[in-house]
This record gives C-alpha cells, sequence and structure tokens, in this order.
C-alpha cells in the first residue's frame, strides 16, 4: 500500500508541475500576445465541450449507464458554476479589466481548472488502486490531456486582466488539487460508492457551462469576420485535439 501510496503522490505532483505549460506565453510581447488571447479563450472553450462531451460523460456512461442520477449530477455541476459565478458578480461591478480588476470569467476558469484537476487526481489515485501499471498509464494519458488544456487556461487568465505571473502561480496553485483528489481516492473511494461517478458528471457540468456562459460570450465580443473565422478554427481544433485523445488513448 506504501508503493501505491508513493507512486500516486509522484504522478499528481507530475500533473500538477504540467501548469507551467503556460509559461510559453512568456515568449510573447505586447500585441502578439494581445492577438493570440482571444484564440486561446476559442481553443480552451473547445477543449472544454471536447472533455465534458468526448471524455468524461461518455466514461460515466459506460461506468454505470446513462439514467436519471448521471442527468442531475451534471445539472448540480451547471446549477453550482451559476451559484459561484453569481457570488462573484456581486463583487464585481461593470468596470473594464485592467489588472486591478479580473474579468468574472477568469475566476470561473480557475474554479473549473480546479474542480478538473481534482477529478484528474481522483482518477489516478483510483487507478492505482487497481494496480500500479494502470495507474502509471492513466497517469501518461491525464499528462497529454492536461498540456493543451494548461496552455488554454493560461491564455483565459491572461485574457482576463491576470498578469503573466499572476496566471502562472494561481494556475499551479488550482493543478494542486490534483493532490487532493489523489489524497480523497486514497483514502475514502474504498468507502463511498459511486464518489467517481458523481464528480466525473459534475466536472462535466461545470466545463459545460464555463464553455458555453463565459467564454462563447466572450468570443462573440469580435465580430470583424477574419478573426471569427480563426475563432472557429481554434474552437474546433480544441474539440479536435480532445477526440485525438480518446484515439490514442
Amino acid at each position: 500500500m506504501l508503493d501505491i501510496w508513493l507512486y500516486t503522490l509522484i504522478s499528481v505532483v507530475i500533473v500538477s508541475l504540467i501548469s507551467f505549460a503556460g509559461s510559453l506565453f512568456f515568449l510573447f510581447k505586447g500585441k502578439n500576445l494581445e492577438s493570440i488571447l482571444i484564440y486561446m479563450v476559442s481553443f480552451s472553450a473547445g477543449a472544454l465541450f471536447g472533455d465534458a462531451f468526448i471524455h468524461l460523460i461518455p466514461e460515466v456512461v459506460e461506468k454505470s449507464g446513462f439514467g436519471l442520477m448521471i442527468s442531475l449530477y451534471v445539472l448540480s455541476g451547471i446549477a453550482l458554476s451559476f451559484i459561484i459565478e453569481k457570488i462573484i458578480h456581486w463583487r464585481h461591478c461593470h468596470i473594464p479589466i485592467t489588472k486591478k480588476h479580473k474579468h468574472p470569467f477568469a475566476y470561473m476558469n480557475l474554479f473549473g481548472d480546479g474542480v478538473h484537476n481534482f477529478i484528474d487526481g481522483l482518477i489516478i489515485g483510483a487507478s492505482y488502486l487497481v494496480s500500479i501499471p494502470i495507474g502509471i498509464t492513466t497517469t501518461i494519458a491525464v499528462v497529454l490531456h492536461e498540456i493543451p488544456q494548461e496552455i488554454g487556461d493560461f491564455g483565459v487568465l491572461l485574457h482576463g486582466g491576470f498578469s503573466k505571473n499572476k496566471a502562472l502561480f494561481f494556475n499551479f496553485i488550482t493543478a494542486l488539487t490534483a493532490v487532493l483528489g489523489a489524497l480523497v481516492a486514497l483514502s475514502m473511494a474504498p468507502y463511498i460508492q459511486n464518489l467517481t461517478v458523481f464528480l466525473i458528471s459534475f466536472a462535466a457540468g461545470s466545463f459545460i457551462y464555463i464553455a458555453g456562459s463565459d467564454l462563447i460570450p466572450e468570443l462573440h465580443k469580435e465580430c470583424r469576420t477574419e478573426k471569427s473565422l480563426m475563432q472557429l478554427v481554434f474552437f474546433i481544433l480544441g474539440i479536435a485535439i480532445m477526440f485525438l485523445l480518446l484515439i490514442l488513448g
């Protein structure tokens, strides 16, 4: 059992460090950075939808079948995301985005990313409970999945008003929820039935809400034809990568 704990903790630390993939944005400056941020928002929206409908929901259905409870679990993710965003909006009036006044969708993205990473940690921990080889292959799959996701998330934070350093820091903090997820899996999963099913469904609901209610409206603020077409390309690319990861997995 000690080996399982050790392998699990090493794996979730590696997954957490993937959050620094966003440091690639430090290679861009000024207008060059601003010009690509909106495309990263579009990419992230596609990746979130793709993850929810290509990975998470099918995985839950495969585990337990598609019934009323799965729908309720997904809706609970949407409902809680709505509540969290309302709380955020109560504390933010309609002031233009600045470094001192971040856009609410950036905070929502942090919330969703935290849930996502918690689920990753939960899945990794649960996989190691089955066997160490399965845990290792699951970790590899999560790492491949996280790289495009974290780059997109970092772009969303920058577009929402965070500085590069703060975006990198908060992205890493939310990534650490993977450690918490792993600890829950190792400690509680043997005693709580359907925990994984609920959390994966909940994550799918939160991803659908964030992509549809926060990121897509942000994309519609750009009306120029050529940029709108590029947004569509990056949106489809986000979905395509999630589909490609499914095939490779």
